[in-house]
């Protein structure tokens, strides 16, 4: 299996969808199949996220990339320094302290839910008008819950109405909060969400028929990955419990073609093989890159001044399952359905 994205947080320490049309200007929109998978460009007519901010709570942002600078607001880094109240950097992949390798996850991950839209290069974001807020809590090595919890809070503090989060723990972490080890991060996520804050989790790809930490959590939405043929990606964890909170979206097939992936940006020269022709962009597949699909929707939704519990309620109700017809209809495999933007925003 090729090119699988999902940052793993050490504890100790895309019927077939063809691609989309260019509804935009920006150059590799026609690659972008998964905004038709799951309708965002009908959404904009009704909400674009203006004046709305996602946390990209990850490896940190390319503050540099032109297809990102536009919509970028302060953020903070907190590798190699958990305890600092305004951590130790501006969010940017390759600030903090450590030694570790920076990663260009966070920056494919950014440009998922918010690349500017329109201008006539790269990417289209799902929420074409949100801002961006970088807060760098991993590198390539991973991070640890400290530091992941330690991001949560700065973004909920700090003006967050969404946070994105495309990493997990290793399996079977899911049990350790249960017992009152290593839950910060989950502490985390239900501080954010008492001030109002989304929150959305990666399932994880380990084939699992559970969400992994810090997605297990019942305060965050989990999504789960979807391919280009709206079948769930074989790599993808899946629900296990319809009093979950899960969703689906596009994370692409993460086996043979790089076009059946997702395509975003990444800062220049860390380009892989899929990204030879398109510099400064990639194709990457995982729960990782469904994840801010579903963050992107999320803040055409509190746009519309929906709360935590709405936004989620609505997600889920007008998510739709293939194959049949029915909404919000919780199945396995795909929790409440794959997310739709253009139902969701149009709903009472």
């Amino acid at each position: 299996m090729r090119n699988i994205r999902l940052l793993v947080v050490a504890v100790l320490a895309g019927v077939l969808v063809s691609s989309a049309a260019a509804a935009t200007n920006d150059t590799h929109n026609g690659a972008q199949w998964g905004l038709t998978q799951i309708r965002a460009e009908t959404a904009w007519a009704t909400s674009t996220g203006t004046g709305q901010v996602i946390a990209i709570v990850d490896s940190g942002v390319d503050l540099g990339h032109p297809d990102l600078q536009g919509h970028l607001v302060a953020g903070a880094t907190f590798t190699g320094c958990p305890t600092s109240p305004n951590g130790c950097g501006n969010g940017d992949w390759e600030s903090g302290q450590t030694s570790d390798a920076p990663s260009p996850h966070g920056t494919h991950v950014a440009g998922i839910a918010a690349a500017v839209t329109g201008n006539g290069v790269g990417v289209a974001g799902v929420a074409r008008d949100a801002r961006i807020m970088p807060v760098k809590v991993l590198t390539e090595a991973g991070g640890s819950f400290e530091e992941v919890a330690a991001g949560i809070r700065w973004a909920a503090d700090n003006g967050a109405d969404v946070i994105n989060l495309s990493l997990g723990a290793l399996p079977g972490v899911q049990a350790l909060p249960l017992i009152g080890e290593s839950d910060d991060a989950k502490l985390a996520i239900d501080y954010a969400v008492s001030r109002g804050v989304v929150v959305v989790a990666a399932a994880g790809n380990e084939f699992a028929s559970i969400c992994a930490e810090p997605a297990f959590n019942p305060n965050a939405l989990c999504v789960v990955a979807t391919d280009r043929n709206e079948a769930r990606a074989t790599y993808s964890n899946f629900a296990v419990s319809p009093s979950q909170n899960v969703i689906a979206a596009p994370g692409g097939a993460g086996a043979l073609f790089c076009a059946d992936d997702v395509i975003s940006t990444v800062p220049s020269g860390t380009e892989s093989v899929c990204g030879t022709s398109t510099p400064g962009y990639d194709f990457y597949a995982g729960t990782s890159m469904a994840t801010p699909h579903v963050a992107g929707v999320a803040a055409l939704l509190t746009a519309q001044g929906r709360n935590v519990v709405q936004v989620y309620s609505v997600l889920k109700s007008t998510a739709r399952t293939p194959g049949v017809a029915t909404r919000g209809t919780y199945t396995p495999t795909y929790g409440s359905g794959i997310v739709d933007a253009a139902a969701a925003v149009a709903a009472p």
